[in-house]
């Protein structure tokens, strides 16, 4: 029994124009990321999904809504386990102020940011945990760039997750007998035609 999940990155906002880390911080779609999130819609609309899940965080579920009406499937749930790595001291700065407040070398420091350990392994675990529920279904999860890297990591360890998510791209992953595999990674031609 083979289940498929695509895994959404929200539509922009104006923290993410500006260069600024949003973690946990619940900020809106812009509009260009309601934009972003019709178009996505309307390029899933071609295809069978069974269910749609969200992180919490409002940037996500703004997405989730525009492609859950699109496709007239409700959201399933709200996922706090997919909302963003928490940002710590960092959220809310651009690189231009946390060079200022904290110097050239503020990745060396202690800025109380989410370990990447621990957004794997949250992030993949809500993913197992929808998938076990849905056995052999396609499911939709809207979230966020570093958590959907991170969870990637942890399903998919032989993957390059080296390039960072685009808004609005999907990823696909299939998972069978042998465990999980990745057919398509960070594709966003909706955007880009």
């Amino acid at each position: 029994m083979i289940t498929t999940i695509g895994l959404i990155r929200h539509g922009s906002t104006a923290w993410n124009k500006e260069g600024r880390i949003q973690g946990h911080t619940n900020n809106p779609l812009d509009e260009e990321g309601f934009g972003q999130a019709e178009k996505i819609a309307e390029r899933l609309s071609g295809e069978t999904w069974d269910y749609i899940y969200t992180s919490d965080l409002l940037r996500a579920k703004q997405t989730a809504e525009a492609i859950s009406a699109k496709l007239g499937i409700p959201v399933a749930g709200l996922v706090p386990e997919l909302r963003e790595m928490n940002g710590g001291l960092l959220e809310g700065t651009t690189e231009d102020e946390r060079v200022a407040q904290w110097g050239q070398d503020w990745r060396s420091l202690d800025l109380r940011l989410e370990k990447t350990e621990s957004g794997m392994e949250r992030g993949s675990r809500a993913i197992e945990e929808i998938a076990a529920r849905h056995p052999g279904k396609r499911i939709l999860i809207v979230s966020h760039g570093a958590i959907l890297r991170s969870s990637l990591k942890g399903l998919v360890p032989e993957l390059d997750v080296s390039e960072l998510l685009k808004n609005t791209s999907i990823t696909r992953i299939v998972k069978d007998d042998a465990g999980w595999t990745c057919e398509l990674y960070n594709c966003a031609k909706h955007i880009e035609e």
